[in-house]
């Protein structure tokens, strides 16, 4: 068989070219459907664009997921947008990063109205009682998945230790360990080693669709070869989309309202929101707890499960901060309107930077295929994520499973304890029911969390918890 006849026959192997307004319905059911953390996500994601509408080829996903995790930022969303600008440019990236949050700023929206105006009424507090106790057990569930996949070197378990050593017993900030887990692994792909070696995410694995079977191909798309007039313009537009509203706050508002502190402080989490939500939340509760009050430790685990039964990114969870932290100190505004206004707040400068990594970074990221110092980079943040997101669940289980803790400290090394005298038995059950409804039943993250709030139901009506 000759070239000239091997071509029409790959070329009518793919799918028919699709437009934008026939991908936004995919998209939108993308969205509607993405429940249960990244890795359900990115498995819905490759379910439909790999398997299914053969949008995109086996290797090329894996690609684009395994840069996206080196950014800042939730890479489900991040995937979402470079697929979406792959296929469709610029405006192709918009709707399919703007569709995947959609469901979540509205969901996250209206559970928070309910938690400020119903959140102290015995039933509705019962409910996230049995929340709270099953996402013990899902953040616990995170840490093995994760680790299962980054932790295949002994380096990379040392440099996971090392990570949760440094954030839980001296406080180190969450940017500074990832700076320094990346150029640890940087160095050590430069150098040749094998101390980090990548891998796909757990839920990427599918049906192995060639990239020349599919609506993309193996070219690099025209788009992707931009000029430095359009870079420079995509950079500009971008930032003044993301910086513009913080500057303008500032100057009207002063440093100290609470609105200017929500978009300084998001704007910040946006640079530093490595390895997804589980691992920048253990940094966001101690500042937005500890540092400026406006929330405490147990309503961070509510604020999550509402973002693990939601749809949408976990991240999301940063807008019930931002609504709590303005509807309780609204600057003279009406509490629920100046909640509503911080949380659509904090939510446009977590995710307006999402666009601006991926429409200036996709050029470059499709060129960096098979880059050995990236990947190992990408690797060793990952097994640091490990040790932080571990710092996470050990924080959930002091704030869930007792009612009050101590901060301890002994020369630098300064952590919180608990009381063992002030251990919530009932608590501890639940999260106990949680765990093995996670880990022996292979119950799925819906299913373990509308038990767990049931349980708490159940036990209210019983006058368990008083």
């Amino acid at each position: 068989m000759t070239a000239a006849t091997i071509a029409p026959a790959v070329a009518a192997s793919r799918p028919e070219p699709v437009t934008l307004g026939q991908a936004f319905w995919v998209w939108l059911r993308i969205a509607l459907l993405s429940f249960g953390g990244p890795a359900g996500q990115i498995a819905v994601m490759h379910r439909i664009l790999v398997d299914e509408k053969r949008w995109i080829g086996e290797q090329r996903f894996l690609h684009a997921l395994n840069y996206c995790m080196l950014l800042p930022g939730p890479e489900a969303q991040q995937l979402a947008t470079y697929i979406g600008w792959l296929i469709h440019r610029t405006r192709g990236g918009i709707v399919a990063g703007v569709l995947f949050i959609v469901p979540g700023v509205v969901s996250i929206m209206a559970l928070s109205w309910v938690y400020v105006l119903y959140g102290r009424v015995g039933i509705v507090s019962a409910l996230f009682f049995g929340l709270k106790a099953a996402v013990l057990a899902i953040v616990l569930q995170a840490v093995v998945r994760i680790g299962g996949r980054a932790l295949t070197t002994t380096p990379a378990r040392l440099l996971a230790a090392a990570a949760f050593v440094l954030i839980f017993f001296l406080g180190a900030p969450f940017p500074l360990i990832v700076l320094g887990a990346g150029l640890i692994g940087w160095w050590s792909g430069r150098m040749g080693y094998a101390a980090f070696r990548g891998g796909g995410h757990g839920g990427a694995k599918g049906g192995g669709v060639a990239d020349t079977d599919t609506l993309l191909g193996e070219d690099l798309p025209a788009h992707a070869r931009p000029g430095w007039r359009e870079t420079v313009r995509t950079a500009l537009v971008w930032l003044a989309l993301w910086l513009v509203p913080v500057a303008a706050l500032l100057i009207a508002l002063g440093p100290d309202h609470v609105f200017s502190r929500i978009a300084t402080f998001f704007s910040t989490m946006a640079m530093v929101t490595f390895g997804g939500a589980y691992a920048v939340l253990a940094y966001v509760a101690q500042q937005a707890v500890e540092q400026y009050g406006w929330l405490a430790p147990r309503e961070m685990l509510d604020g999550l499960g509402m973002a693990e039964t939601t749809p949408g990114p976990l991240i999301m969870v940063l807008q019930f901060v931002g609504f709590l932290g303005a509807y309780r100190d609204p600057g003279g505004m009406s509490p629920l309107l100046a909640a509503t206004l911080g949380g659509l707040l904090a939510t446009w400068v977590t995710f307006t930077p999402c666009f601006l990594w991926i429409f200036l970074g996709a050029p470059i990221i499709e060129r960096l295929r098979n880059n050995l110092a990236v990947a190992a980079t990408l690797s060793a943040i990952t097994a640091a994520v490990v040790g932080v997101v571990l710092n996470l669940a050990v924080w959930f289980a002091l704030h869930t499973l007792f009612r009050q803790t101590s901060a301890l400290a002994i020369g630098p090394i300064r952590f919180d304890a608990p009381v063992l005298s002030t251990i919530d038995p009932w608590a501890g059950i639940l999260a106990f029911g949680a765990v093995i409804a996670v880990f022996v039943l292979r119950a799925n993250v819906i299913v373990t969390l509308l038990g767990a709030s049931a349980a708490g139901a159940i036990l209210y009506f019983a006058g368990a918890l008083g």
